[in-house]
């Protein structure tokens, strides 16, 4: 049976971060907790930083998350105690104090409650049972849709045209290629930035208050220096846009990976579709199996990349070559401050702490079903539920989608 699974309030989507440790009450670092609604990360982070009348880099948010969802999450600031505060969709409260700002290295991972509502008869029992299932069997552990922010299906991935060493084609991009994260006013302009290509003064005429009109400003004096304007894109975000494509070649390395693996298997196949790649989902892995990838993780792409296993290093070798890349190139020679990032991520991923129970609703449209589960950092809780909906069905968010550049 396939669901199409719609998530209809942004209440129907709670993911709760959990710390390692609970902070202590002495050191020159606040621990704060802020729970957050139809805002991202870099949203609230920059509310707080005005509120508080400090950079948002003082400001240290080990991961992001979810913008339509609630969403609780934590962030340090060295100093005295900032308080209770709040505002416009957030609140935030400190529990506690460390010697050091919070890193991705203190988090446990996400706690998720997801309610789903109106399913016909039947359909919740079943989908409670996959999550059952799901926790034994594993799924693949993608990056989902939220990190693909910054680009659209059919354009240039802006990590790909800086791996290749084209800071025009990357730059381009960046000023005049629409994205899902982009505001109405950037949307607005980036098709006058694609018809008027170098035409400096006329761009930054018409564009909006915000990075771009910086570059531009920049571009006016030296309308060739491509490279140099790249790197006057907003810190925290180039990285973001770097990673973005790393993601993208790590979900297609290990769906081919997989495929291979599952090749045989009475595992049943659908496909998602994450930034214009169709990337295989299973349910039903043997046992067998399903411990083995307990244990198996695969590099990110980059020049320093290892491989344990030949039949992994042939398909990673063989999705760069498709992409026009090779993997001792894999440096970001353009950039200053930017860097792929090094290490391994498993290619599964397995919900731990899993419940369900389903109710009946009194308005009579169909049943109520509300889900709870664990996942370790970097794991995608829309993918569970695209797991458990299978037959290629997407996820549907709220009144309005994501628009976060990535969400951990």
């Amino acid at each position: 049976m396939a669901t199409h699974i719609s998530l209809r309030r942004a209440e129907d989507f709670v993911v709760e971060e959990v710390l390692k440790e609970s902070p202590g009450r002495a050191g020159d670092y606040g621990v704060y907790q802020a729970t957050k609604r139809w805002l991202t990360t870099p949203e609230l982070q920059q509310r707080l930083a005005q509120q508080l009348g400090v950079p948002p880099s003082a400001l240290s948010f080990p991961a992001l998350k979810d913008k339509a969802a609630v969403t609780t999450q934590h962030f340090s600031l060295r100093g005295a105690s900032a308080g209770q505060l709040s505002g416009t969709g957030f609140s935030v409260r400190m529990v506690g104090r460390l010697p050091r700002p919070l890193t991705a290295g203190d988090l446990r991972g996400n706690r998720f409650t997801v309610t789903l509502r109106a399913l016909k008869p039947g359909e919740a029992t079943a989908l409670g049972e996959r999550l059952t299932a799901l926790a034994q069997q594993g799924l693949p552990n993608y990056f989902d849709q939220q990190r693909f922010g910054s680009y659209t299906p059919g354009g240039v991935f802006i990590g790909k045209a800086i791996l290749q060493g084209d800071a025009e084609a990357a730059l381009r991009a960046y000023l005049a290629q629409p994205a899902p994260g982009d505001s109405p006013a950037l949307l607005a302009f980036k098709p006058l930035a694609s018809a008027h290509w170098r035409d400096w003064d006329r761009l930054f005429q018409n564009a909006p208050r915000s990075n771009h009109r910086s570059l531009l400003t920049f571009l006016r004096d030296h309308p060739e220096d491509f490279r140099k304007a790249l790197n006057l894109i907003t810190p925290r975000l180039l990285p973001l846009l770097l990673s973005a494509y790393q993601s993208f070649l790590w979900n297609r390395m290990a769906s081919q990976y997989l495929q291979v693996r599952m090749a045989g298997s009475p595992a049943q196949v659908s496909f998602t579709n994450v930034a214009g790649e169709q990337l295989a989902l299973y349910r039903g892995i043997p046992s067998a199996l399903a411990d083995e990838l307990h244990r198996l993780s695969m590099p990110l792409p980059n020049h320093r990349a290892s491989y344990t296993h030949a039949e992994m290093e042939a398909i990673a070798l063989r999705v760069l070559e498709d992409e026009g890349l090779a993997l001792d190139g894999l440096k970001a020679r353009l950039l200053k401050r930017a860097y792929l990032s090094k290490g391994y991520r498993p290619v599964a991923v397995f919900p731990s702490e899993t419940e369900w129970e389903t109710h009946a609703t009194e308005s009579g449209e169909g049943s109520l079903l509300r889900l709870k589960f664990f996942l370790p950092p970097g794991s995608y809780g829309t993918l569970v539920l695209k797991a458990l909906g299978t037959s290629g069905s997407e996820v549907e968010v709220g009144e309005q989608g994501p628009e976060e550049l990535v969400d951990e």
